[in-house]
């Protein structure tokens, strides 16, 4: 199996959430799965980016979320493409800054009536929130936020595709219960706060 793997975030690679996520997930898969990897963030590799979706069976999007809705950048470049048939399929990975899956849902239901749009077949999809501070987290913080996307990208090697319990049970939380909003609130005036504040001070030079 051969993977196009296109990052749909608009920032750059370097300070990309998603393109950590999809290298963690990269990392997951078996040596029987190989891939190429696209960021839509360079318009001057569109062409490229178009060429592999054409020419390739198996598509990878993983995509940030902004308040349940897609980057304008990405629907700039999806309108570009020319719909297939020809059995191709497109597997999404969904991450978002927000904790809860349901804050994900919206985005999630788009993307099914995309992708006949775009004549292909539904692969599934992966949803995970509370990716903010990847960029920004160092050692054991980042790795407790990305080695749940390696194990699933061992899971997808298996079952080659997203519609398995695993990735059902990825999202985790769809609601928080009252007391855990009381909680999460508590945290993040104190603990978290004190966290984004130590991070902003080492990488943006913030007081």
């Amino acid at each position: 199996m051969h993977l196009t793997i296109i990052n749909g975030s608009p920032r750059v690679k370097k300070y990309s959430n998603s393109e950590k996520i999809i290298d963690a997930f990269c990392n997951g898969l078996s040596e029987d799965i190989t891939y190429e990897k696209y960021a839509v963030s360079s318009k001057k590799s569109w062409d490229q980016i178009r060429d592999a979706f054409d020419n390739n069976k198996n598509i990878l999007m993983v995509i940030p979320v902004y308040v349940e809705c897609i980057p304008g950048l990405l629907l700039e470049f999806l309108e570009t493409l020319t719909p297939k048939d020809d059995g191709t399929k497109i597997y999404y990975i969904l991450q978002s800054g927000f904790s809860e899956g349901c804050q994900l849902r919206c985005a999630e239901k788009y993307i099914e009536k995309l992708t006949p749009m775009l004549g292909c077949e539904y692969g599934g999809c992966l949803v995970k929130g509370d990716n903010f501070g990847i960029r920004l987290f160092e050692g054991k913080m980042l790795d407790n936020t990305l080695n749940p996307y390696q194990e699933m990208g061992a899971v997808f090697a298996e079952k080659k595709d997203f519609f398995s319990e695993e990735a059902k049970k990825f999202t985790g939380a769809e609601y928080f219960s009252k007391m855990e909003c009381i909680i999460l609130s508590i945290i993040s005036k104190t603990v978290s706060r004190y966290m984004f504040k130590k991070m902003a001070k080492k990488h943006f030079n913030c007081t």
